[in-house]
């Protein structure tokens, strides 16, 4: 199949190539009958030598050598014809083109039975009505960029058949480029296949039929068509004889009808041939509208597919990084279940040796005590005893409170990390809860703040629920509170307090850190949604703490403004409310 500007190309050259050939076939028979020749008459004379008919062996589908090296081709036949009905022989010779346009002008060849007209040749050269009207185009490997005129191959290496018309013209108007002559249009497409030189400027049909032929796929059209000229029979300057022999016989054949046989055969297949509406419908019908419901269809499904694919991986990876956080607090667990324990063992001995070693001061003090008053100060271990017996005291008692506060730490810590299956029916104090919570995080604090305040409210009604999962909630919040400071001067305040309805219980933590922005407050309960990812954040910390607030049948509320502070008020139903 042609592209389609070649197929209106061809449309056109068709209709103006019939509509010439009734007018030149009527010039032809009024320039031959005044001389008293005749068909009938020819038919009749006394035999002739053959007519030497000069052409080129490779120019597809004109004429051309076919497989057994026999002339074929529409200007083969058509010349037969002619002969036929004027009653002469011819003999082809097909060969070079050049050699067989000098052939004509040496008087080797008779008459060459395709060339195409131009008013330089018409000084050599004598036309016949034309028979046929030839295009002329770019051709380019693929990928090249489109030609739209011939001032454009100026500077290019154009290869072009040598004594062609196209050689000619670019010779004639001096276009500028640098012309590559070979002999057949066959030789210029393979040597542009090879990736040789920039353009071959070749006859339109030639090339599309040789590129099919030879199996050159990387070679196309990229220009065109130009030079569009009349192509008929032409003789040597003067044999007025033997061009009128051939017009008149190209016009014999044209009135008979049996020209547009031979073209049919040849050259009717390029032209369109218009497909019938109602097949056209048909053909919808039948393969067009099944394809596209299936299409439809197939899309819908697809897209379909695709969100519930997306909505179980979001859901696999939910719950895998769950399953990971919960194996890391696990293991968590039982390391801090085993440290605790380990440091239980030297805090024990710790607490238990202090009141020992401190009464045992007390005792051997008294004569400590008679020595200094007798011998004035002494060194007691380094120290003076008039120093020891100042300090001694208090660094016994500092120790026992250091021991003390080791143990209650540890304790904190092997109830938050115990694991709970207990329901949620204890009694519990908010405030020790909230205690304990703060003294697990201390160290935190510590880093993260110079001003940290703890107020609880007095005599706060005890609330329903389990007291190892309300401190994780505490202990949640005041870390992202810590976490959210930009320097130690910014404070937080925890804050336990009864409701205002006295049916429920509250705490609130306040910061001045960086704040949250309005958009994120809605999906910071989200799992695995978090704005502290570079930093190690997982975004499974708040959502826990909604689950567990949400268990509790209490309410968990965020207020924040960006560069102000965030507020985090969690409020549980009081026991009997």
């Amino acid at each position: 199949m042609l592209p389609p500007r070649y197929q209106l190309s061809r449309l056109l050259t068709c209709c103006t190539r019939r509509a010439l050939g009734s007018l030149f076939a009527l010039v032809a028979l009024c320039a031959v009958l005044p001389a008293g020749t005749h068909a009938a008459e020819s038919a009749a004379g006394p035999p002739r030598k053959e007519v030497i008919i000069g052409g080129d062996q490779n120019f597809p589908p004109y004429e051309f050598l076919d497989k057994n090296g026999k002339p074929s081709g529409f200007n083969v036949e058509l010349s037969q014809a002619i002969a036929e009905v004027m009653g002469f022989k011819v003999e082809f010779r097909l060969g070079n083109w050049n050699d067989a346009r000098r052939g004509l002008l040496d008087g080797s060849v008779d008459v060459l039975q395709g060339l195409t007209y131009s008013e330089a040749r018409s000084r050599d050269f004598d036309f016949s009505p034309p028979h046929n009207i030839v295009n002329t185009s770019v051709f380019a490997r693929r990928g090249a960029a489109p030609v739209a005129n011939l001032e454009e191959l100026r500077g290019k290496e154009v290869i072009v058949q040598k004594g062609g018309s196209m050689h000619d013209y670019l010779v004639a108007h001096r276009i500028g480029a640098k012309l590559v002559l070979v002999d057949t249009h066959a030789a210029a497409l393979r040597l542009l296949a090879s990736g040789q030189h920039d353009y071959a400027l070749v006859g339109n049909l030639p090339g599309l039929y040789l590129g099919k032929e030879l199996g050159l796929s990387n070679i196309v059209p990229v220009g065109g068509p130009f030079g569009s000229g009349y192509y008929g029979y032409a003789v040597k300057k003067g044999n007025v004889e033997m061009i009128s022999r051939f017009s008149e016989g190209l016009a014999i054949l044209k009135n008979t009808g049996r020209y547009q046989k031979i073209y049919d055969k040849w050259l009717g297949v390029l032209d369109p041939q218009p497909l019938p509406f109602k097949k056209l419908a048909k053909y919808a019908a039948i393969v067009v509208v099944p394809l596209l419901l299936i299409l439809v269809v197939t899309v819908v499904w697809s897209r379909t597919l695709q969100k519930r694919i997306a909505q179980h991986t979001a859901e696999l990876q939910n719950r895998q990084q769950q399953l990971i956080q919960a194996d890391k607090m696990a293991s968590l667990g039982i390391l801090v279940s085993g440290v605790a324990h380990e440091i239980n063992n030297p805090t024990g001995l710790i607490l238990f040796n202090l009141p020992v070693l401190k009464k045992t001061f007390q005792v051997a003090q008294e004569s400590l005590e008679d020595r200094f008053q007798e011998s004035g100060d002494f060194m007691v271990g380094g120290l003076r005893y008039s120093q020891l017996r100042e300090e001694a005291p208090r660094m016994f008692d500092e120790m026992h409170d250091g021991a003390r506060r080791i143990k209650r730490i540890v304790d904190d810590l092997k109830d938050f990390a115990r694991k709970d299956d207990s329901a949620l029916d204890e009694s519990v104090d908010l405030n020790q809860v909230v205690a304990a919570s703060v003294r697990l995080v201390e160290n935190s604090i510590k880093k993260a703040t110079r001003r940290f305040e703890l107020n609880c409210a007095p005599e706060l009604p005890l609330l329903k629920g389990n007291a190892q999962r309300i401190e994780q909630v505490v202990v949640n919040l005041i870390i992202n509170a810590c976490q959210a400071l930009p320097d130690p001067e910014k404070g937080i305040e925890v804050t336990t307090a009864l409701g205002p309805r006295g049916d429920e219980v509250q705490v609130t933590v306040r910061d001045e850190g960086v704040g949250i922005p309005r958009e994120h407050l809605s999906h910071l309960t989200d799992p695995f949604f978090t704005t502290k990812r570079d930093a190690g954040g997982t975004g499974l910390g708040l959502s826990v703490s909604a689950g567990i607030v949400k268990d509790h049948q209490g309410r968990l509320e965020f207020r924040s403004e960006p560069g102000v502070g965030t507020t985090v008020l969690v409020a549980l139903p009081a026991q009997g409310a």
